[in-house]
């Protein structure tokens, strides 16, 4: 099935099966999918799944109700083999993506974005889109809680980052600095999480401390 962006780009997903049976055919070819498979298509399933089973875990407590937002696609083209079958062919993306996961914990509207990453030492800026930006600064306008939850995989590290923080550096990118947030801001400005059982990832814990130091801002504005 073919898939395409807003703008037409085409959407590059993860090998099928006919793609890893001809790569196993050589043995460079095969060396090459698997890497291409490990580096695009499970990098970011594992946080992604992560998060689903924490929601799933608040949601089942009443602790909160957030969840990953679907994405509209439309189709453009249909075979039909079958009569009892239809096989999509061809679909677009109807809207560029906003942010991945959003809902409501007592009484605040959440809204974040999860990226990861396999560097050890930056979080590259280019896995966010200017649209995402503007999202979560209307959002932010309306006093609701917006963040970023990253990973950097090869450390096993997770953070979650304001989205302000986020903000300054890209703003900063476009005015020709650099194009990387460092680790060390991460440390510095973000709220580091452990992995845990139940819940795997108990980012709320973060959220708490970001709305805390929020309205210690306003107070001090004030």
């Amino acid at each position: 099935m073919v898939i395409r962006y807003p703008n037409g780009k085409l959407y590059e997903s993860a090998p099928n099966k006919e793609s890893k049976k001809e790569a196993s055919k050589s043995p460079t070819v095969a060396k090459e999918a698997k890497k291409r498979a490990v580096s695009y298509s499970n990098r970011g399933k594992s946080l992604e799944d992560d998060l689903n089973e924490t929601n799933l875990f608040y949601l089942q407590r009443n602790l909160a109700n957030i969840h990953k937002k679907p994405v509209p696609i439309q189709i453009v083209k249909v075979d039909y083999p079958a009569r009892s079958a239809a096989v999509i062919k061809e679909a677009y993306f109807r809207t560029p993506s906003t942010t991945d996961y959003n809902g409501v914990w007592n009484g605040y509207y959440i809204d974040f974005e999860a990226k990861e990453t396999d560097s050890k030492t930056s979080f590259p800026l280019k896995n966010i889109h200017p649209h995402q930006i503007s999202h979560m600064e209307s959002v932010s306008n309306q006093r609701g809680i917006a963040f970023f939850i990253i990973r950097f995989s090869t450390l096993k590290r997770n953070f979650v980052i304001s989205y302000n923080v986020v903000a300054k550096s890209f703003q900063a990118m476009h005015e020709g600095g650099r194009k990387s947030m460092p680790l060390a801001v991460f440390e510095q400005y973000a709220i580091e999480i452990q992995e845990g059982y139940l819940p795997r990832l108990d980012y709320l814990q973060a959220v708490k401390k970001l709305i805390a130091d929020t309205d210690v801002c306003e107070s001090e504005e004030k």
